[in-house]
């Protein structure tokens, strides 16, 4: 049997602490504030992302170089036989399709999973690839698992202010502002790829409910309805404001009772382009029993 590596990248939400932890490589992602470049959750923390953001510094994302990720699958490859890479949606960074380049001189050895996952469905599928990986699954059957599962996940995300997507050019300046004047809460979506707009909400408590109805319609509409064994991953993120993901965590348990609920911060790839305040909602289907 052969003996596989699970690595990610940092916007799974994983540190690298947690990586340790749970046996999960971890590649933290680079990040560009002024001329000076950046290691999440090693030399830029959530604390002083923030703060360099709410200090209006112009801060950028990239991807990671091939010599750190050559570099760090050379290293496991020392101790293992096969790697799984899971790394953030292809949709959202040029990564996954550099990681699947620099794989082709591996011969197999190192299987690059392209399931369009971001955050914590991200890090449910490091967490499904453990698991496979323990029950005797190769590199290549992990990866063709995660990526037939790929759509069984979604992300809801609402965003406390326009002015980061406008500034990152992804909102008209006319839009932000009529939003801004209106007190707009919109809610977007993660389904596969792509960011897109899902909702307006006038409140925070009505773009609350949107994101709950939404995932009650996700599972009862896409993923098989609500059982006994409730086999759906709850989980909610946020950027910087933690007492407000509690709160809402709080809501989602007593709309979802029984349900286990995950909670992590953003990670700061998407943070970037949302800016704080943020509240997402995350469902995933688990493993089914026949693979456990």
């Amino acid at each position: 049997m052969s003996k596989v590596a699970v690595v990610t990248d940092s916007n799974s939400g994983i540190t690298q602490m947690a990586g340790k932890e749970m046996g999960v490589f971890v590649l933290p992602m680079p990040f560009m504030i002024g001329e000076d470049t950046f290691y999440e959750d090693i030399s830029l923390t959530q604390e002083a992302f923030y703060e360099k953001l709410g200090a209006g510094e112009n801060i950028s994302t990239s991807q990671p170089s091939p010599e750190s990720v050559l570099e760090l699958w050379d290293s496991v490859l020392k101790e293992y036989d096969e790697l799984v890479h899971i790394p953030m949606s292809s949709g959202l960074s040029g990564s996954c399709q550099s990681a699947m380049m620099l794989a082709e001189d591996y011969d197999g050895r190192v299987q690059v999973v392209n399931n369009q996952r971001i955050s914590v469905t991200q890090r449910q599928s490091v967490l499904d690839a453990l698991a496979l990986a323990e029950k005797g699954k190769n590199a290549a059957q992990i990866r063709e698992y995660l990526e037939e599962d790929k759509f069984n996940s979604s992300i809801y995300i609402m965003l406390d202010t326009l002015y980061y997507l406008k500034k990152g050019g992804r909102i008209t300046p006319a839009a932000a502002a009529l939003g801004t004047l209106l007190k707009l809460k919109p809610v977007l979506q993660i389904q596969g790829e792509k960011l897109d707009a899902f909702a307006k909400a006038r409140t925070v408590n009505q773009g609350k409910s949107i994101m709950i109805n939404a995932i009650r319609s996700d599972i009862e509409n896409r993923f098989g309805g609500f059982t006994e064994d409730r086999h759906i991953w709850l989980e909610i993120a946020y950027t910087k404001d933690r007492a407000a993901a509690e709160e809402f965590a709080q809501e989602v348990s007593q709309a979802f009772p029984g349900y286990d609920i995950h909670m992590d911060p953003l990670s700061l790839s998407v943070a970037c382009h949302i800016g704080p305040g943020a509240l997402a909602l995350a469902c995933c289907k688990k493993i089914p029993e026949r693979l456990q």
